[in-house]
């Protein structure tokens, strides 16, 4: 199947699982119907924004994704047309994107190190950029409530902040020897999942302190991670080509690895009823995997 002509970096699905989105560093940003692997949609973004980041709105009418032009976009999913005005705002690439619970705020991350809320339906920042960080911002996330918000940094350290006022809510999470390459909250919004490039995985409290043992095994760059939607399982994608699912409690491996991508994973998600995994590669390849059994039902 013909698709995107570069490094596919971002994926994710809507709620209801019938639709998956991509984004690539071709500039493009791909939606695909589930049930027939085809693309549903091209949204092209112009000749050299590259697409950092994407994600869906909880009712699926719109795609939020964060370019190489320093601005983020508002597709709409059926016209594959933008929405009103790019944000702009940031100084440098938008690395992370992600929708409020409610889908009424975006939050952005940026190499130039803030990170800034917007308004979904005016496309106005709320408030000032969150000042702190000192490094590129790789990863951002709302709490499942949308109090707060996590970032994970290149200087190796994780913040939280205060949604509304912008405020750090206590001081940076340590532990990590090399860039915090993803962030994501739990379902249930008392646990924070980090993936770093020094090869871990860590799940802490919303306080930073390390919940259990670290996780480790892979031997290579940890480039994504998501937690399942009932929370018990975390999963994530690794530059040595496989993806790995673990128990969130015991952190002991669940299955073997998921093998069979050529190249290196850098972007994974959930389904929202937790029995699929989607990857994204660096070959420009997309695989859908059976969560249960293992077992590659697709590649894009």
């Amino acid at each position: 199947m013909e698709g995107h002509a570069s490094c596919i970096v971002s994926v994710a699905f809507t709620p209801d699982g019938l639709c998956m989105v991509s984004g690539s560093y071709n500039n493009t940003v791909w939606t695909w119907d589930m049930e027939t692997g085809k693309p549903m949609e091209e949204l092209f973004q112009g000749p050299t924004n590259l697409v950092k980041s994407v994600a869906f709105l909880s009712d699926r009418r719109c795609i939020v994704s964060g370019t190489g032009d320093n601005a983020v976009w508002i597709w709409d999913k059926k016209t594959g047309k933008p929405v009103g005005e790019l944000f702009q705002r940031h100084t440098d690439f938008v690395r992370s994107v992600a929708f409020s619970p409610d889908g009424m705020r975006i939050v952005s991350g940026s190499y130039n190190g803030t990170v800034q809320i917007w308004n979904m339906k005016t496309g106005h920042p709320v408030g000032e950029p969150f000042i702190g960080h000192i490094a590129w911002v790789l990863s951002v996330a709302f709490s499942p409530d949308g109090r707060c918000i996590v970032s994970g940094l290149a200087d190796w350290t994780v913040r939280i902040w205060d949604a509304e006022t912008g405020n750090p809510l206590g001081k940076p999470f340590l532990g990590h020897t090399d860039r915090v390459w993803s962030v994501a909250f739990s379902p249930d919004g008392q646990r924070i999942v980090l993936g770093s490039e020094d090869r871990t995985v860590r799940i802490c409290d919303a306080e930073g302190e390390l919940l259990g043992e670290l996780f480790q095994g892979h031997t290579y760059p940890i480039m994504s991670v998501a937690f399942s939607p009932k929370g018990n399982h975390v999963v994530w994608g690794s530059t040595d080509t496989t993806v790995q699912m673990w128990d969130a409690k015991t952190g002991s491996t669940v299955g073997e690895p998921f093998r069979g991508h050529t190249h290196w994973v850098w972007s994974v998600a959930f389904s929202d009823d937790g029995k699929h995994i989607v990857s994204g590669l660096y070959d420009k390849t997309i695989w859908i995997w059976e969560v249960e059994a293992a077992e590659i039902l697709t590649t894009l």
